[in-house]
């Protein structure tokens, strides 16, 4: 459910149109018409040149991003689980099996096959990467898994506790893109080790907004963005993904319309500033819409014309007021901007209470 902040203004509406404006001039009319040859003594607002933002205000909810299921291939029994709420990182432990660790590893290709002398392809360049980076040398870094890095292999597996077989079998490392976050369990501790073992997240926290597909083209990745917690803080943010594929969410039997929304990340700048809270509903103003150096009077100031449109009262310099027409633009905090031939900075106009 969004709160849209943007002023939405309709002919007659909440806009204090006076009697006398049906002998305004018309929508796109070239003259000022006369509204009082007497001196107002109404209130009054000068046309100023700003620049106007107009918000929007999505719901959003705080947490690690989406969940990745970790699932085990190697048989046994599970003896060991990384508590939830952890960080993992490169080369530790995420869970045992029969009392062996299955380690970490960064990178994008899954092992989906066993790693020995002889074998040849990204897979085996990934490991040595990871060698590498956890301090073995003696090898080459690349496709070609040759003794040398069966070697290597075998001093990080006396390492680890496990085997030093040289080899690195299927389910004996997890691959990842970056240290993770275990966010629940799907096993216990003597269960079976196959199958699901564990949910994973990336370790930052970010707010995700599920966004109303037709307001897609308002919002950018780098979109500044400002997130109120629970109990009414806020703290800047930024828009780091905007998605591309819709889903169609809601909407049943009994008759509720569905929406169609596309995902949208925030991230979080401070993120102190977000103290303990690893999940919340949290509210984020987005800015929809912007328009700089434009001219801009109080909302109040318009007046619904007879003829369609709207127009100002404008006061002279004697004091004595008329009408104009005016074309406006963009309505943001209390204010609309306006254009037209009689319209300058510095301006006055009515504005009626």
């Amino acid at each position: 459910m969004r709160r849209l902040t943007r002023v939405a203004v309709a002919a007659g509406a909440g806009l204090g149109i006076a009697g006398a404006t049906a002998a305004a001039v018309g929508y796109g009319g070239d003259d000022a018409q006369p509204a009082s040859e007497e001196p107002t003594t109404a209130a009054t607002a000068e046309i100023v040149r700003t620049t106007l933002t107009a918000t929007e205000t999505v719901d959003g909810t705080l947490g690690y991003g989406s969940a990745t299921t970790v699932s085990s291939r190697s048989g046994g029994t599970l003896t060991w689980l990384r508590a939830e709420g952890k960080v993992v990182a490169r080369g530790e432990r995420l869970y045992e099996v029969d009392a062996s660790p299955v380690v970490l590893l960064y990178g994008t290709v899954p092992v989906y096959r066993v790693l020995s002398e002889g074998v040849e392809g990204k897979d085996v360049e990934q490991l040595e990467r990871n060698l590498a980076a956890l301090g073995y040398d003696g090898f080459t870094v690349d496709e070609e898994y040759t003794d040398a890095t069966a070697d290597a292999v075998e001093q990080w597996q006396d390492d680890v506790g496990v085997e030093e077989t040289g080899r690195v079998e299927i389910g004996a490392v997890v691959v990842s893109d970056g240290a993770v976050r275990v966010a629940s369990h799907q096993g216990d501790v003597g269960d079976p080790a196959s199958g699901p073992v564990m949910t994973t997240t990336g370790i930052r926290r970010s707010v995700a907004v599920d966004l109303d597909a037709e307001d897609q083209a308002s919002v950018s990745e780098g979109d500044r963005v400002t997130v109120t917690l629970p109990g009414g803080a806020t703290v800047p943010g930024r828009v780091t993904d905007v998605g591309t594929v819709a889903t169609e969410q809601g909407g049943d039997e009994a008759g509720s319309e569905s929406t169609t929304t596309i995902p949208v990340t925030v991230r979080v700048a401070r993120k102190q500033a977000l103290g303990r809270l690893d999940a919340a509903p949290v509210d984020v103003t987005l800015v929809s819409d912007e328009r700089k150096d434009v001219l801009a009077v109080p909302v109040n100031a318009l007046l619904a014309l007879a003829e369609g449109g709207y127009g100002l009262e404008v006061v002279g310099d004697d004091g004595t007021s008329a009408y104009v027409a005016v074309e406006v633009g963009l309505f943001a905090d209390g204010q609309v901007e306006v254009s037209g031939d009689a319209i300058a900075e510095g301006t006055t106009v009515v504005v009626p209470t």
